[in-house]
C-alpha cells in the first residue's frame, strides 16, 4: 500500500506512486483539514487505517494494489484544486464514499480558527456517527473493486462551500491577529 501526500511525494511500499503491472489498483484519497485537534478528521484517520489494515490481505490476495493519498487542505486554493466538498472526505477512485453530505457543529474545527464551523458526520445503516464507521469504509472499498462498473464518476460544477469559505477566512483572520512571534 503507498501512502502519498498533497504535494506529490509517496512513502510505503508503493515506489513513487508507480502500481505492480498486472495488478489492478484501487485508488484512496483521504482530504482533511486538521489531524492535530480536529477528532472526526483523527477518528477518520485512524478508522481508515485500521479498515485498510483489515481488508488488506484479502485486496494483496486478488492482486490488487492500494494506493493512498493523504491530502491535507490548508487553503481555499487547495479546497477548490481537490474539490473539496466537506471534511474530513473519504474517496474511492475519485468516488466519495458518503455522496450525500451531512454536517453538524464540529466544536474541534471550531477551536481552530475561533469561529462556528460544520464537519462533517457519515451515516451507515441508517446510523449517524461522527467517523466513519470501519465497517461502512471497507464495505465502500470492496464494492469499488468488485461490484463498481467503472464508470466515471459524473462530473458535476463545483464551487467552494459557503462552510470551506468560512474556516478558511477564519483561520487566516485568527493567523492575522495572533501576536506570538
Amino acid at each position: 500500500m503507498g501512502c502519498c501526500s498533497s504535494a506529490g511525494k509517496c512513502c510505503g511500499n508503493n515506489k513513487a506512486g508507480k502500481s505492480d503491472p498486472g495488478k489492478k489498483e484501487v485508488q484512496i484519497d483521504f482530504l482533511y483539514l486538521d489531524l492535530d485537534v480536529c477528532d472526526r478528521c483523527t477518528g477518520t484517520w485512524k478508522n481508515l487505517e485500521e479498515a485498510l489494515s483489515d481488508v488488506s490481505k484479502v485486496l494483496e490476495a486478488a492482486g490488487v494494489n492500494v494506493v493512498l493519498n493523504k491530502i491535507h487542505i490548508r487553503t481555499e486554493e487547495e479546497a477548490i484544486k481537490h474539490q473539496l466538498v466537506t471534511s474530513p472526505t473519504i474517496r474511492v477512485n475519485g468516488r466519495d464514499i458518503q455522496m450525500e453530505v451531512k454536517e453538524t457543529q464540529c466544536d474541534s474545527c471550531g477551536s481552530l480558527c475561533a469561529e462556528e464551523v460544520d464537519c462533517r458526520v457519515w451515516v451507515y445503516d441508517g446510523v449517524e456517527y461522527p467517523v466513519p464507521p470501519k465497517a461502512m469504509i471497507v464495505d465502500a472499498i470492496l464494492k469499488e473493486v468488485y461490484g463498481s462498473d467503472n464508470k466515471e464518476a459524473e462530473a458535476k460544477p463545483y464551487s467552494l462551500p459557503e462552510n470551506l469559505k468560512k474556516f478558511f477566512q477564519a483561520l487566516e483572520q485568527k493567523k492575522g491577529n495572533c501576536s506570538c512571534s
